[in-house]
């Protein structure tokens, strides 16, 4: 099931982000954020964010832009799990649903961008099927870029 977040459940939000330091580290190189950043990543007018809830809790969060300016194409932001559920299964579960969500909304595709340096992530994108496309640079940093046909 998925929430929209809104201001009331940031809070959420925040906890989730700061139980996952190593990618805090990857993303900005500090472990943790504060309430005002993540409000600025989360609550913004070009994505959508949703709370990811299985098993009656919040597991993770995720993060949509429906339609990219640079390529018309759907993409995920984030999509994190809260450090304490990792290696339960909750990644591959959020996914699916939220793809069968896409498929429902008429999406025929859906893009990601990766840290380059973030192995974890690549390891886990391409096990749901991503396929690598081409790198690009985001905030000055070089991702890369994958695709899944819905």
């Amino acid at each position: 099931m998925f929430q929209l977040v809104e201001e009331d459940l940031l809070h959420i939000v925040l906890e989730i982000i700061n139980s996952n330091p190593q990618y805090n580290i990857l993303e900005n190189g500090i472990p943790t954020r504060t309430i005002v950043e993540a409000k600025s990543q989360i609550l913004n007018q070009n994505t959508e964010s949703y709370l990811i809830c299985l098993e009656n809790k919040y597991v993770g969060i995720i993060d949509f832009l429906e339609s990219n300016p640079s390529d018309n194409c759907p993409w995920i932001g984030l999509l994190m799990i809260h450090g304490k559920c990792h290696r339960k299964g909750y990644g591959k579960t959020a996914y699916n649903l939220f793809e069968e969500k896409l498929k429902q909304q008429g999406y025929d595709k859906v893009h990601i961008g990766i840290l380059t340096d973030n192995v974890g992530a690549k390891r886990f994108w391409t096990s749901l099927g991503f396929r690598f496309y081409t790198y690009k640079l985001w905030q000055g940093r070089i991702i890369e870029c994958y695709e899944r046909q819905l």
